[in-house]
């Protein structure tokens, strides 16, 4: 099996679990040495609570071909984050790849609410750690990146920019966030365009994370059985294919001509041919957009 990311050396801001965790693995598999990141560890949870750690992502990155090397970041604190991308440039010398995943703000979402009934501590912690963490994280992470021609900067969010320009995203805080990591993208790619860098905003569909299986009381060999709750969850996604995603950006020498774009993994799966863990390429905003916002009845007959 060819590992084509063999001398890539990526950051995982963001790795503990969901897709950040899946994007570390599949850059792992083919082939990339892999810094995961987050705030969860074996060392003590975030303010989440939940069991991820960062040292199970790295293990799983090492176990799928390439090197897994675990870092406790709180990626808020400047600090830590300095130091982590000191402690890349002194063991690698290089960073190839900065995926910007972070995000642990869903226990502070209030969902259809106008702002004058939410939280401001909570609407502006979701920015913070939104935000704010993916700022910190390429102030400090981009100019080791840019050093080598060919950098890659991934900024993950939640809809495409064409969906979310175009869809309130039921909260204004969330929706704040979500455009923002888009606008991020472009902004980044402007500013590593003239060091031959790319910078790319991707998102996944509706994506069967850790949390999502237990939300719907199912796990991944049972998934559809989810769908007695919610129709629409058959063209749900494991994290795996937007890592997939990622993987097929990194080892594309002609990447570039996604630079400042907005896309999904469905989108992208149909340009480079990967597919999902069973083997489908579910295409989810289109399937939103032609389906779900249309008010039409659960089929995902041509979406998967």
């Amino acid at each position: 099996m060819t590992k084509p990311l063999i001398e890539t050396v990526a950051l995982v801001a963001g790795a503990t679990r969901g897709a950040g965790r899946q994007i570390a693995v599949q850059l792992g598999a083919a082939g990339a040495t892999v810094y995961a990141t987050g705030r969860s560890s074996r060392a003590g949870r975030s303010e989440l609570d939940r069991p991820e750690t960062i040292e199970e992502t790295a293990e799983l990155v090492t176990a799928a071909g390439g090197t897994g090397i675990p870092v406790r970041v709180d990626h808020l604190v400047p600090d830590e984050v300095q130091a982590l991308v000191a402690r890349i440039d002194a063991e690698q010398g290089q960073l190839d790849v900065l995926v910007n995943d972070v995000w642990g703000a869903d226990p502070l979402i209030t969902w259809e609410k106008p702002v004058w009934e939410q939280s401001l501590d909570d609407g502006f912690r979701m920015l913070r750690l939104a935000v704010h963490t993916h700022v910190i994280t390429s102030h400090f992470a981009l100019p080791l990146l840019i050093r080598r021609p060919g950098g890659l900067v991934v900024e993950v969010g939640d809809g495409t920019k064409a969906y979310n320009d175009e869809n309130y995203r039921l909260s204004v805080f969330y929706d704040l966030a979500k455009t923002s990591v888009n606008r991020l993208a472009f902004s980044w790619a402007h500013e590593v365009r003239p060091h031959g860098g790319t910078a790319v905003a991707l998102t996944p569909g509706w994506i069967r994370s850790e949390a999502m299986l237990e939300h719907f009381g199912v796990t991944e060999d049972n998934w559809r059985d989810g769908a007695a709750k919610d129709p629409h969850f058959l063209i749900s996604e494991t994290p795996a294919f937007v890592g997939r995603a990622v993987a097929a950006l990194a080892a594309d020498p002609d990447r570039a001509r996604w630079s400042g774009r907005s896309v999904s993994a469905g989108e992208l799966a149909k340009v480079y041919g990967f597919t999902d863990v069973d083997g489908s390429q579910p295409d989810a905003f289109r399937y939103i957009s032609e389906v779900v916002d249309a008010g039409r009845p659960a089929d995902v007959t041509g979406y998967r």
